[in-house]
């Protein structure tokens, strides 16, 4: 299996170089991407467990206390709308604040992955590229080979000029997969922030009318 790998490549021309370093990028950004995610994820979920029972029970200081000395995504996010709700308490204000915070966070979630889908396309086209090279190659060989040898001569040309395009295949689809899980890791976490948001919005309004009620 090894020996087979080795003749593989060898055999693939200058062309599998350039597609291994695409593979090798793209799959780094993609295990950095993973891990950051996997971190954020993980913080926000703690957070939110600790920071709900807080603010269904009214005590929005501990809350602000609370985001304030946490890096979190969330804690940045509802950092700025519990700010704005000890200042102007309406609800308006406050979500806006919130969805500021969010539009800020999105880019950082969203950071390099686009690069995988597009190191899977380079790799793609680097493929192809090399075996229309090859192919190049191989018919201007054969036009000045013997007539008894150019079709054996020109078979195993293409099947070695066709070894870049499946190299290139062969990186481009698992880059594929990992940008689309990826990219539907970055929706959940987006999704969550959202969630978070609109309970934190209802629990400041209704603590609002309560107080409103009372007074």
């Amino acid at each position: 299996m090894f020996y087979s790998t080795v003749a593989f490549f060898q055999t693939g021309g200058v062309f599998m170089l350039p597609i291994l370093l695409v593979f090798a990028v793209g799959l780094a950004i993609s295990v950095e991407r993973w891990i950051q995610l996997y971190r954020i994820g993980n913080q926000n979920r703690q957070m939110w467990e600790q920071l709900h029972p807080v603010l269904a029970e009214g005590e929005f200081d501990q809350a602000r206390d609370m985001v304030n000395n946490d890096n979190s995504t969330i804690s940045q996010m509802l950092s700025m709308g519990l700010a704005r709700q000890g200042a102007v308490r309406r609800r308006d204000d406050i979500e806006i604040a919130m969805e500021e915070g969010l539009m800020e966070i999105i880019p950082e979630l969203e950071k390099r992955t686009p690069y995988v889908a597009l190191l899977a396309n380079i790799a793609t086209l680097l493929g192809l590229l090399g075996t229309i090279m090859g192919l190049i190659e191989a018919f201007t060989a054969v036009a000045s080979a013997a007539p008894a040898e150019r079709a054996d001569l020109l078979s195993a040309s293409i099947s070695v000029a066709m070894n870049t395009t499946a190299f290139g295949l062969m990186s481009a689809i698992p880059l594929l997969i990992l940008h689309a899980k990826l990219t539907s890791t970055t929706g959940k976490i987006v999704d969550s922030l959202e969630m978070a948001s609109v309970k934190s919005l209802n629990i400041i309004s209704t603590a609002s009318q309560r107080r409103y009620e009372t007074s």
